[in-house]
């Protein structure tokens, strides 16, 4: 077990990563713009998702060995970067189509699963969220103790203040759902969102 000040050391270091937006916070806001607070669940569980399996890859090593091979580090950031920015697009085209009124009686599609997947990929396919787990996890576990457990308990430490923080997001978004009807607003921030989108893949492709 890591022990509570470590855990508490570790999120005080992953806070300002948290809150600096990012593809979830993005995913975020468009998906609750154009489909309600259900549509906030797949986006914090596929994030989430990503977490465990970016902590997973850190207790197998294979994180490690992705930052020790420049080849396969650079494959990683260029898919990432690629889907981000191919997202974004996605996001920009389908704007004009989600800014029309919905009806009020309307449900959420079916495929909205598609939502967990692309908060998923989005956080996966992000090499800076598997460095995390390499630079700033072995600072807060004791070596001499089974590092499986430790990391799990890190992740779940992060898993759980990265939801609050979309929680609260969240309910920041909602409270302007008048706004969110109209039109004009949701086009806006659709696109908006595709520019974050795509310029986060810019930068991952360049950093």
């Amino acid at each position: 077990m890591v022990r509570p000040y470590a855990v508490a050391g570790f999120l005080v270091a992953i806070l300002p990563l948290i809150a600096t937006p990012g593809a979830s916070l993005a995913l975020l806001v468009r998906h609750v713009t154009g489909g309600g607070r259900r549509r906030a669940l797949p986006v914090v569980l596929g994030t989430v998702t990503g977490l465990y399996v970016h902590a997973a890859l850190a207790v197998a090593g294979l994180s490690a060995l992705v930052m020790h091979s420049s080849v396969a580090f650079t494959a990683i950031r260029l898919t990432g970067a690629v889907y981000l920015v191919g997202l974004g697009v996605w996001t920009w085209r389908s704007a004009r189509a989600d800014a029309a009124p919905a009806p009020a009686r309307l449900r959420l599609p079916r495929g909205s699963d598609s939502v967990f997947v692309q908060a998923l990929l989005a956080n996966v396919l992000n090499p800076k969220a598997a460095a995390v787990y390499l630079t700033l996890v072995p600072q807060f576990i004791a070596p001499r103790r089974p590092f499986g457990g430790q990391i799990l308990t890190l992740a779940t430490a992060h898993a759980l203040l990265i939801a609050l923080w979309l929680t609260a997001w969240t309910f920041l978004i909602l409270r302007a759902s008048h706004a969110l009807n109209r039109p004009r607003f949701r086009r806006t921030a659709a696109r908006a969102t595709s520019a974050v989108l795509i310029a986060l893949g810019v930068r991952s492709a360049l950093t």
